[in-house]
């Protein structure tokens, strides 16, 4: 920082504790979904039409996280499989073959419909979330440098996901509704009023969709930028 001209963060800078106030060459400017969203009709809130309500998960972190992360996601859809009916679960995204056997396992004999589908391509991620009704982000709290759970929000999907130390103002803008880790069971019953409850879910939906187009489209990102860049000060020739 005491050398650049120019610094961008994808976090606000006063959520970072080692950021100097004297610092002024820097700002904040929020990373989109490495996704291609072609507008508002092409995400539905009611899932994909079989009657089903459907859980998405986009993305489990490997190695010694994703033990915890699968069993998160386990006991949040057996409690709200024990009141919601027609539940189906989606996993796509990095890691989720490499979960499936130990998903599947843990969800023995509960009823819900289990589709893993790997690594897809990014027309394929938007039409896997459109065809869903709520995102689970179980890999620690949103921030907005975590574009797995911007792209749930991009898609104008509710966002289930925990509070952090990085999360903003644009974050609680969108629709996330927020569990608490600390609290056993919470993701569960966050889980189950999102889906019991369809003005609830909707109107998490529509948020998401007014927070895509106000804070994370690549049109409104690289317009940030282009003013940030435009207003600094050029270097002085030597």
């Amino acid at each position: 920082m005491d050398v650049c001209e120019v610094a961008v963060f994808t976090v606000p800078m006063e959520k970072l504790t080692w950021m100097q106030a004297y610092y002024t060459q820097a700002i904040f400017i929020p990373v989109g979904a490495n996704l291609v969203v072609a507008g508002e009709a092409a995400f539905r809130t009611s899932g994909a039409g079989d009657g089903k309500l459907s859980i998405a998960v986009f993305s489990v972190t490997g190695a010694r996280f994703m033990q915890r992360e699968v069993g998160e996601i386990s006991d949040a859809v057996r409690c709200a499989a024990a009141r919601v009916k027609n539940l189906k679960l989606t996993v796509f995204g990095r890691h989720a073959k490499d979960a499936e056997e130990e998903l599947r396992k843990r969800l023995d004999g509960v009823p819900v419909e289990i589709q893993v589908l790997g690594l897809l391509s990014n027309e394929e991620v938007v039409r896997t979330m459109s065809d869903c009704d709520v995102l689970l982000f179980v890999r620690g709290p949103i921030s907005t440098r975590r574009s797995s759970a911007i792209a749930g929000i991009a898609c104008g999907l509710p966002v289930i996901a925990a509070e952090g130390p990085e999360t903003s103002s644009l974050i609680k803008d969108a629709g996330v509704a927020f569990y608490s880790p600390q609290k056993k069971g919470n993701l569960g019953e966050v889980l189950l009023h999102v889906l019991e409850d369809e003005h609830y879910r909707a109107s998490l939906a529509q948020r998401s969709w007014i927070a895509q187009q106000r804070f994370f489209s690549w049109a409104v990102i690289a317009a940030r930028y282009a003013d940030f860049l435009e207003t600094k000060p050029k270097p002085s020739a030597a």
